[in-house]
């Protein structure tokens, strides 16, 4: 069908919406077509040798500004629908980062946000490889500034305006990517449902840890589940997987669980503290690792279920811990409190807790985003306040 008698028709019936052109661009020598992003294939050196489909996006306008939104509008331009439920960010937020120019990045099931300049914008053009939105699991910024993604269909990484999208025929060993970091030396460290590879900027390497168990009372776990990844103040990396915690530093990688006494294979994150004193979230409790000894504080003392979250410390050195999904503790070195919820100050089912560059503490969830300000959780929307 001709296209413009189309548009007519469509006219005709009140259904044409025009869309801002944007222009796609491919490498040297191959014309110029237009399409709704701009798409930069380039060749991949990966792994496996096959062709890369990794995705460059530069749109016209590829970020939206979201404040003078109303909620279960349509923004045409970017293809977005936005939840209405008290004009929140998003129903889901996994995770919250804030990189070294200050700027907030959200991670949501609705993609990915960024508070910059006093504006919120959504991320566009991060997508699966079919074209699909992606729920973002974790951020990290690398030692140039760019800004990492991992999500329920690869990783990202945004450069400016330039999103890339690297996917498994790019060489990642799995779509699956739960946690992202990036080390001193530039490298990229991804961990996946299907375990760790690295991305050295040319291509992505597997790297071996030893398969552990797959974790019953989760929906999705495997024997190779990556749960997190940090690099420490020493430099050293800790991967947290199903078959434990390890250090990697120097090119020698430690099986920490067995050397230290962690009595589970689950393992779910580590923290260092302001004093350089790390923290273990395991599924049986929160552990203290000391001179390569682990000692559970939480044994015995509080309901772990399915075991320790996020862990975060205040202003003030007190420690911070999610515990079975729903209950909130603090720790000050000597006694362990829990922060009580009402039915009017309880804030979301916390995924994250993330102390800001103001040292203001961030709860992100199931139920949006909050701040914790004077005991009291503050909701925070597309409106703020920020």
């Amino acid at each position: 069908m001709n296209i413009n008698k189309h548009n007519e028709k469509l006219k005709a019936l009140g259904l044409y919406q025009p869309v801002m052109p944007q222009i796609l661009v491919k490498t040297p020598m191959i014309p110029i077509k237009l399409f709704t992003a701009i798409v930069l294939s380039l060749i991949l050196n990966s792994c496996n040798g096959q062709k890369s489909k990794k995705e460059i996006y530069q749109s016209v306008n590829p970020e939206k500004k979201l404040e003078d939104h109303q909620p279960n509008t349509y923004n045409r331009e970017n293809a977005l629908i936005f939840s209405d439920h008290n004009n929140q960010i998003s129903q889901v937020v996994r995770t919250m980062f804030q990189d070294s120019k200050g700027n907030l990045w959200f991670g949501t099931q609705d993609g990915a946000f960024r508070f910059s300049n006093n504006v919120l914008t959504h991320i566009d053009s991060i997508r699966s490889d079919s074209g699909k939105n992606v729920t973002i699991k974790d951020i990290t910024e690398d030692t140039n500034g760019k800004i990492w993604m991992a999500h329920t269909d690869g990783i990202s990484s945004i450069d400016g305006v330039n999103v890339t999208n690297y996917y498994e025929s790019d060489g990642l060993i799995s779509n699956d990517a739960w946690c992202i970091a990036a080390d001193k030396n530039g490298r990229i460290w991804i961990g996946t449902s299907d375990g760790l590879c690295v991305f050295n900027g040319q291509k992505f390497t597997k790297f071996e840890l030893p398969e552990g168990k797959t974790d019953t009372t989760f929906a999705i776990s495997s024997t190779k589940m990556v749960h997190s990844i940090f690099e420490d103040s020493k430099g050293t990396l800790w991967f947290s997987s199903n078959a434990g915690l390890f250090s990697f530093a120097d090119n020698a990688l430690i099986h920490v669980s067995k050397k230290a006494g962690i009595e589970t294979n689950f393992v779910n994150g580590i923290f260092e503290d302001q004093k350089g004193t790390l923290w273990v979230s395991t599924k049986i409790g929160l552990y203290n690792l000391t001179d390569n000894t682990a000692e559970n504080i939480t044994h015995g003392k509080i309901e772990t279920g399915k075991g320790i979250g996020s862990i975060a410390e205040d202003k003030d050195n007190n420690l911070w811990f999610v515990s079975n999904q729903h209950y909130l503790y603090t720790y000050n070195g000597n006694e362990l409190i829990e922060f009580k919820k009402s039915a009017d100050n309880k804030g979301p089912a916390v995924f994250q807790i993330f102390k800001d560059q103001d040292n203001r503490l961030w709860f992100v969830g199931f139920g949006g985003a909050f701040r914790l300000e004077k005991g009291k959780f503050i909701h925070i929307t597309k409106n703020g306040p920020w």
